[in-house]
């Protein structure tokens, strides 16, 4: 693991950085309250698809985490995103995949396609930064939560379900098509959101995935709106729900 870039505001220190991997270098950014020393709590963040590890709303929650609850905070480009290359396989898919959404087909099989091919890499991929970024002075070993919505949940799902270290996580905007298997693997409590008028996932989707947990804890999170409407009141939700479970 290599730093490339420090810089600090407003409580947080923000390192970019580079692991080496099978699939190629991984590049993503830690967050960290200035000054930490010793072990504390990790948050993995998984952004959406077209997005990247520095999306305003991933930098947003992320430095919240770090000021107001103490944690280290780690995102990555998810395959094919950001700076990371693109594969003729994901352009092909994400051409069909625009392609249904623009004629108004069923695009339900291309997402389960698309997430599949991704979190073939994705998976291994975040339990190699795991292990890089718990080799860090000020991170350490300490209990390890993850957070991602729409594709963040789609390749998160099948990452907590393989990834014991994970305690708890924050999960939603997906559907039971692209991940139920995995789904019915995960134990840890989970808080999942949904958008009762999202236009990219069916609702009885998101119910059929949020049924499929085995957790003993599991919330449901249900708001009006269209999939990027989350209300901001539920970032609130999700730092007392880390807070519980990883402080």
């Amino acid at each position: 693991m290599r730093f490339t870039s420090q810089t600090s505001s407003d409580g947080v220190t923000e390192q970019l950085f580079t692991l080496p991997f099978t699939f190629g270098e991984i590049p993503g950014v830690l967050w960290t309250p200035d000054g930490a020393a010793g072990p504390r709590s990790l948050i993995l963040m998984g952004h959406g698809g077209g997005q990247h590890k520095m999306a305003p709303g991933i930098v947003a929650r992320a430095r919240r985490f770090a000021v107001e609850c103490g944690f280290a905070v780690v995102a990555v480009d998810a395959p094919a995103h950001g700076d990371r290359p693109r594969s003729a396989e994901f352009d092909r898919v994400t051409a069909e995949l625009r392609t249904r959404m623009q004629t108004g087909q069923e695009a339900t099989p291309v997402y389960a396609e698309f997430h599949a091919l991704l979190a073939a890499q994705s998976v291994p991929e975040w339990r190699a930064v795991v292990d890089a970024v718990q080799e860090v002075d000020h991170v350490g070993t300490g209990r390890v939560g993850y957070w991602g919505l729409s594709m963040g949940c789609g390749l998160g799902v099948p990452f907590v379900a393989a990834e014991p270290r994970v305690r708890a996580a924050v999960l939603g905007l997906n559907g039971a098509e692209t991940s139920a298997e995995a789904a019915a693997q995960i134990t840890v409590p989970v808080e999942f959101l949904v958008q009762w008028d999202d236009e990219k996932v069916p609702r009885g989707a998101s119910l059929a995935l949020f049924d499929r947990f085995a957790s003993a804890e599991k919330t449901l999170h249900a708001n009006p709106g269209k999939h990027v409407e989350v209300p901001m009141f539920e970032v609130d939700s999700t730092l007392r729900f880390f807070a519980r479970h990883l402080s």
